[in-house]
């Protein structure tokens, strides 16, 4: 009987195999009909069992509609089938779709047919014959541009010969090591191993180790390890860190001529307590007329950083600074982002501006652009000024008092207008000496936050108002948010109602002023952060482009990226297009401009996952001292093997495998979003309250395993 069985197994595979072939050669014969004998001698058939299989595979194709019959026994291609380019999107299991601006739907390529492509690989594919009702198939017949070379994982040494396993969930191959390209790597250790050759023929991908990380497990090598799993540099160019040495940051008579000077206003910055770059600034006095003047001053980082020199390449090409849970991965050296362009207390520095005149309504009645230099009076964390404004009494009280005054009324008309408040949590750790986390708690946002966020939103709104309305042809760099797709308004919609929250969407008044209410109702319950989370992944992405569409969010017709150019490159583009424009000058063609405003949304996309990663890992290690202790938590995500529970006092997220859920058989009810048990009716669905206990904290995999609480 299991003879048999294996046998049938067999010949199904091969049907299948033969299938495939066939679809094949009539596609790329689409004018020839054969016959049985003559495919064959095509598909170089030997075997006389494998002939055999031929005719009855070429019925069964016909009958199915895959190709016709056009005469006795000969067949041919329904229909002229083409290639499409796209990307490959793989999936855990190892097949994998190429998602294509070449047709509609997603394509499907079995894993036999990936043809060693991987996941983000950009691919030219042959269409399978396509029976109506069904999903389009095909073949990877071309790997054009691989989305990466190296990979980071773990160590395996046999006596001969080693392997790499990857990190990477998506990389479902071992990449094989010879022993002489090992470059000093031992068993166990992470590394980084960069493919050297990959025969088709051949399974695994021949590489050999570039960089050694260290052993798992530890701080350095586990953020390393991340850093080179999103192909982040550790490091600045030692070429390019001796071009910023060389920058002296003298400022001399001429500078301060060419520059409105704002040394005797009144000037403040507020940032976070552990930061070390100040790239903004604000300022206050009152004007004769009784209106005030408010400056807002942004570091002159393209000043410093001129075209063609390796600083703006290096800072192109990272395009953005990446926030790890313990360091800054910065765009600019040292040199230029702590020191240089960095807007330090009590000296002189040079800086780009935008300059209103408002009234005691926070009205704009007047802006101006251009640079100036400035002298910071007073450097302000978050909390010192959170503690002028909640107290009335500190430094600078009378400038920090009427500018909160002035940014609430601005966000009160902001909200009025129908931007969506969105204030997610801000997980930190207390790492010790040595990286290990001893705690996590949450980032507090108050008004003096609010204060900074509300100017800094007024700048890049009217910088871009400045462009767009009165140059409304000129090549621009805008920041756009499109509207959300209705089908995800719908299935928040849908979540939330098992939450008991219910939306509008936009029946009974605007669909931001909804999505607020409900954000304002959850905040403080346990599942807060959850509808946040999926309120977010609700909304579209919001990127850089040379195309003006508006932004949804913060209900805005024109905005850009103008006041943090030492940590974003699109920033530094806004600084020289706006000087082009106010000297009268061309700038360079849109296309320049888009070229980069892709490469920078794409940077910045890169450098959110690695943040998560590095926060995941953080939070696994300090769960890793929990294990078996019981906690609070919340269902964050209903899938088809399991229930995902976030914490509550720390926000951590583990897994309920399915198995663990009971002595009964549980199935998945994707419609509702919920697990229910068959004999017991036990149902698991998303914001339903949870004991869990700590089972497994898995640093490697960054995963956390949870089990219900007794």
């Amino acid at each position: 009987m299991n003879k048999k069985k294996r046998g049938n197994k067999k010949t199904d595979l091969s049907f299948g195999n033969f299938k495939q072939r066939i679809a094949k050669l009539l596609a790329n014969n689409p004018q020839q009909s054969f016959n049985y004998k003559q495919i064959s001698k095509r598909l170089n058939l030997t075997e006389r069992s494998e002939k055999a299989l031929i005719p009855d595979v070429l019925r069964n194709m016909a009958k199915a509609g895959l190709i016709k019959e056009v005469g006795s026994g000969k067949y041919k291609a329904v229909e002229k089938r083409g290639y499409i380019t796209g990307t490959v999107d793989m999936t855990r299991s190892g097949y994998g779709y190429v998602v294509s601006e070449d047709i509609e739907e997603d394509v499907f390529i079995a894993e036999r047919y990936l043809r060693s492509a991987l996941h983000g690989d950009k691919v030219k594919v042959l269409l399978f014959a396509r029976r109506k009702g069904t999903r389009p198939e095909g073949e990877v017949v071309e790997v054009l541009e691989r989305m990466r070379t190296t990979f980071v994982g773990t160590i395996e040494i046999l006596p001969n010969f080693a392997f790499l396993v990857p990190d990477n969930k998506n990389m479902p191959f071992d990449l094989f090591v010879p022993i002489n390209k090992l470059n000093g790597a031992k068993q166990g250790q992470k590394a980084v191993a960069k493919v050297v050759d990959w025969n088709p023929k051949s399974k695994n991908p021949v590489a050999e180790i570039i960089k050694v990380l260290g052993y798992p497990g530890l701080h350095e090598t586990e953020i390393h390890a991340i850093l080179a799993e999103f192909e982040l540099p550790y490091e600045f160019p030692e070429e390019v860190e001796k071009e910023a040495e060389k920058i002296t940051g003298k400022i001399t008579k001429t500078d301060i001529k060419e520059r409105r000077d704002f040394r005797k206003v009144p000037t403040f910055t507020i940032d976070p307590t552990d930061a070390k770059d100040f790239d903004d600034a604000l300022s206050l006095q009152k004007l004769p007329n009784g209106n005030w003047e408010v400056g807002v001053h942004i570091a002159d980082v393209t000043h410093y950083v001129k075209p063609g020199t390796l600083l703006e390449s290096e800072a192109k090409e990272r395009a953005t600074s990446v926030y790890l849970v313990d360091r800054v991965v910065p765009m600019l050296p040292e040199k230029l982002s702590n020191d240089l362009c960095s807007l330090n207390q009590g000296m002189d520095k040079l800086t780009y501006s935008a300059v209103f005149e408002m009234d005691e309504k926070a009205n704009v009645l007047s802006d101006w652009f251009g640079k100036t230099i400035i002298n910071s009076d007073k450097r302000f964390s978050y909390a010192e000024a959170q503690q002028v404004i909640d107290t009335g009494d500190g430094d600078l009280k009378e400038e920090m008092l009427e500018l909160n005054m002035l940014a609430q009324k601005l966000r009160k008309k902001r909200f009025s207008a129908g931007a969506i408040s969105f204030d997610k949590v801000e997980v930190k750790f207390e790492l010790d000496e040595k990286g290990k986390p001893l705690g996590i708690k949450f980032a507090e946002h108050g008004t003096a936050n609010e204060l900074i966020e509300e100017f800094m939103l007024l700048a890049n709104r009217r910088v871009a108002e400045y462009i767009g309305k009165i140059m409304k042809k000129a090549p621009f760099v805008y920041r756009v948010h499109d509207r959300p797709d209705p089908d995800k308004i719908d299935s928040f919609s849908s979540f939330i109602a098992r939450l008991g929250y219910k939306l509008d969407s936009g029946k009974n008044g605007p669909l931001p002023k909804s999505i607020n209410k409900i954000l304002s109702s959850s905040a403080g319950t346990k599942e807060q952060n959850i509808i946040e989370n999926l309120a977010m992944r609700a909304m579209a992405k919001a990127v850089y482009s040379t195309d003006n569409i508006g932004h949804y969010g913060l209900a805005f017709k024109h905005y850009t990226h103008f006041t943090s150019p030492i940590r974003r490159y699109p920033d530094m583009m806004v600084h020289r297009l706006l000087s082009t424009y106010l000297a009268g000058k061309t700038p360079e063609k849109k296309d320049f401009y888009e070229k980069q405003c892709e490469h920078s949304s794409k940077m910045e996309r890169v450098a959110m996952e690695a943040e998560r990663a590095s926060i995941k890992y953080k939070q696994v290690e300090y769960m890793s001292e929990n294990l078996g202790k019981t906690f609070e938590g919340v269902i964050s995500g209903v899938t088809e093997w399991g229930i995902y529970v976030e914490i509550t006092e720390n926000l951590c997220e583990g897994m309920i495998h399915i198995r663990e859920l009971g002595e009964d058989y549980f199935e998945y009810d994707e419609e509702n979003h919920r697990i229910k048990g068959r004999v017991t009716g036990k149902v698991f669905t998303l914001g339903d309250a949870i004991s869990i206990e700590v089972v497994k904290a898995d640093i490697n995999k960054k995963q956390l395993d949870f089990k219900l609480a007794q």
